[in-house]
């Protein structure tokens, strides 16, 4: 029970501070709201799938709601293949390459020219693969191949509300109806098909299955040209069901088929098509099946077809009530439906495509950029808006990293003479770094943990959060602490070299202090401080000594510097990541001087070349534009016209590999935080400009640090 009024008063200000919604929670009919972008398309798109999927598990089509003309990719977080070492190698012999550092030699993950092979191997392996493409053999009454071209009145729809998605055309005359979901933990789809060529004999659906490739970047993963490297054969089958087990070398996984009516399952019976199986439905107008891929072999009973619309029908909504919602319907400026649908379209995404047990690489489940494996510096723009919008379950479920990480992380630091636990840069779930100088020298991904511990607090206060963080945390700060370098001649302690900043433009070997990189480090400090005091425990002596001395951000002229000591950085430097300007934007402002900062991003808006740059820098220049006062900045930002930050008919985004997420998670980041605001903001939608123009109805965000 409250007992005074300082209570009452204290109340007040955390739920003001947690949730920034208004009063009533039902005053945006979010229903409406999502609906109105719903994705039409009425032609073939070759280069952007839609999807469904589970966060764990999507299944990318084309126009027909299946994989038919174009090989989009069947991908999952758990589906990993490694190729044979080369003969006589093995992990454990790769030796790294050593590298003077403050006079001491240190080892680091670089590929070793005398190690050409295992150097390479280690690079490219493990890395994820296409599970496998399902479409619809199309035939015309002549029984030849149907292509794109004769289908017409081409209409799909992607109802996001629900998680499906609805697809028509028409082939010689007669319409064909497709619906397409996925389960919401299975990793399983859903079809159901609806057209009298089905009796026919001029529909069938096809099943596919490449062997592993290790190409990044490509749209269509897997090799469908190696038949003898692998093997699918039919387990078991009945007269609805099919177990197919599948093995590429080391790798082994199921694939489970069933339908709901009369129909044969063949398989292919040349040395060419062994890996190829025909659904042929037999005297019906209607079929519907499932497809579930899954790492060990399911028992009956299979999921019918039925079941996976109905749970699907029921998660989607469920994830549209909970968490935040915002509304810029009735706004004056035109540009608010764009503003809107990426917004929605950018969460559909998010949840379909990085809401699994691991964080997401950067183009998602759509394809394999950079073999499949996430960057430890990149969960921050692909996870942080999960934690602004109020599902923070949707970011926890990968954040087990940290802990299952933090003895190779504490090796890792201790091999190298730190104390502490020093993080990767790019892995996956198999805990082992990809040998490449920048992979080995940089460190803007080491704060991280404790952002992401403190957004957990702010979410869960009490001894649990702490306990669960509490090694991670105190690991983070110690090596950060330890990796400062003391100069005595100035009495102050220096970030590198060699290191590697975030716009990975710079040499190393000569590259020190950089501003983003001396603003986090405050951070993350002066944060696991706040971490020793709610623990009950003394504060760091050398934690506090690196706050005290460590350098400032560097400036030049007035304005700040990418780092200390660049050479003609506004003539030759003005490109990649402007990451000077996340000190006050993405970071609260540790160290920063606001005045300085004004004019550094006024200059950063004038003279940076934003067609060579990543697509999470815009959001970061919003919500820089946002701390500063300049919300007209913010939404221009987010709306810029740069090539590298664009979004397609189905949200998928530009700024680096294609799909970039970064783009999609950095626009909700900024979005969550120009709506709710940031410590000491003050009022309503912070972020947006106040000139009449802008109505934002918002609810359930939280505020940022």
């Amino acid at each position: 029970m409250l007992k005074n009024r300082f209570e009452i008063i204290s109340l007040l200000v955390l739920i003001e501070f947690v949730f920034c919604s208004f009063s009533d929670n039902k005053s945006i009919n979010r229903k409406s709201v999502v609906e109105r972008h719903n994705v039409i398309s009425e032609k073939l798109n070759v280069k952007s799938p839609a999807q469904v999927g589970n966060g764990e598990f999507a299944f990318g089509v084309d126009i027909t709601g299946l994989q038919t003309f174009v090989s989009f990719n069947t991908m999952s977080h758990w589906g990993w293949h490694s190729f044979p070492l080369p003969k006589g190698k093995r992990v454990e012999d790769f030796r790294g390459v050593t590298l003077d550092t403050h006079g001491r030699m240190i080892r680091y993950d670089i590929p070793d020219k005398e190690q050409p092979e295992l150097s390479s191997w280690l690079a490219e392996n493990p890395h994820c693969f296409n599970l496998g493409r399902i479409g619809f053999l199309l035939l015309k009454s002549d029984g030849t191949k149907a292509t794109a071209e004769d289908l017409k009145n081409e209409h799909q729809e992607v109802d996001m509300w629900n998680g499906t998605i609805y697809s028509y055309f028409v082939l010689e005359g007669k319409p064909v109806t497709v619906k397409t979901a996925c389960h919401p933990s299975v990793d399983a789809i859903g079809v159901s098909v609806k057209s009298d060529l089905i009796k026919k004999g001029q529909i069938k659906i096809f099943l596919d299955f490449p062997y592993a490739d290790s190409k990044q970047f490509a749209d269509h993963v897997g090799d469908f040209n190696q038949p003898s490297a692998h093997s699918s054969i039919i387990e078991t089958q009945n007269d609805n069901s099919a177990i197919i087990s599948r093995k590429m070398d080391d790798t082994k996984y199921f694939v489970s088929l069933n339908w709901n009516s009369k129909a044969l399952l063949l398989s292919g019976d040349t040395i060419s098509s062994k890996h190829r199986f025909y659904l042929d439905p037999l005297q019906t107008n209607e079929i519907s099946f499932t497809c579930t891929f899954s790492q060990e072999k399911k028992s009956q009973p299979f999921l019918t077809a039925a079941e996976i619309f109905a749970e699907n029908k029921k998660a989607w909504p469920e994830f549209w009530e909970s968490g935040a919602a915002i509304d810029l319907s009735q706004s004056k400026d035109k540009r608010w439906r764009e503003l809107e649908r990426r917004i929605i379209l950018s969460q559909y995404l998010m949840k379909v495509n990085e809401a699994g047990s691991y964080p997401s690489q950067e183009s998602g489940l759509v394809n394999n950029g950079w073999s499949g494996r996430f960057h430890f510096e990149m969960i921050w723009w692909h996870d942080v808006h999960y934690a602004l919008w109020n599902r923070w379950s949707l970011f926890d479920k990968c954040l087990h990293v940290y802990k299952d990480f933090l003895p190779t992380s504490i090796q890792r630091a201790s091999e190298q003479g730190y104390k502490g636990a020093r993080w990767p840069k790019c892995t996956a779930n198999f805990d082992r770094e990809w040998p490449n100088p920048i992979h080995a020298l940089l460190i803007w991904q080491q704060p991280h943990p404790i952002y992401f511990a403190e957004l957990d607090y702010r979410l869960h206060p009490g001894r649990e959060t702490l306990e669960k963080w509490r090694d991670v945390v105190f690991n983070t700060a110690e090596f950060m602490a330890n990796y400062a370098y003391y100069e005595k001649t100035n009495d102050h302690y220096i970030l590198g070299p060699p290191m590697y900043i975030v716009s990975e433009n710079t040499k190393p070997e000569i590259t020190y202090n950089p501003g983003f990189e001396l603003g986090y480090w405050r951070f993350g400090l002066r944060t696991a401080q706040m971490w020793k005091e709610r623990l009950k425990l003394s504060r760091d002596q050398k934690w506090d000594d690196v706050l005290k001395k460590l350098s400032p951000l560097p400036q030049v002229d007035g304005v700040y510097i990418t780092h200390e000591n660049i050479d003609s950085m506004w003539t030759k430097f003005t490109f990649e990541h402007p990451a000077l300007i996340g000190t006050f934007g993405m970071l609260p402002g540790d160290g920063v001087d606001t005045l300085c900062f004004r004019r550094t991003l006024d200059k950063v808006i004038s003279t940076w070349n934003f067609n060579h740059t990543w697509g999470w820098d815009f959001p970061m220049l919003a919500m820089a534009a946002a701390r500063t006062n300049n919300p007209e900045l913010a939404i221009d930002m987010l709306l810029h016209s740069s090539p590298n930050f664009q979004f397609d008919e189905h949200g998928l985004a530009t700024g680096g590999p294609f799909p970039y997420f970064p783009s999609n998670g950095a626009l909700l980041t900024a979005v969550a935080m120009m709506a709710a605001g940031w410590d000491g903001s003050k009022g309503g939608a912070p972020g947006f400009p106040k000139n009449g123009m802008w109505v934002v109805k918002y609810e359930n965000f939280i505020k940022m640090p």
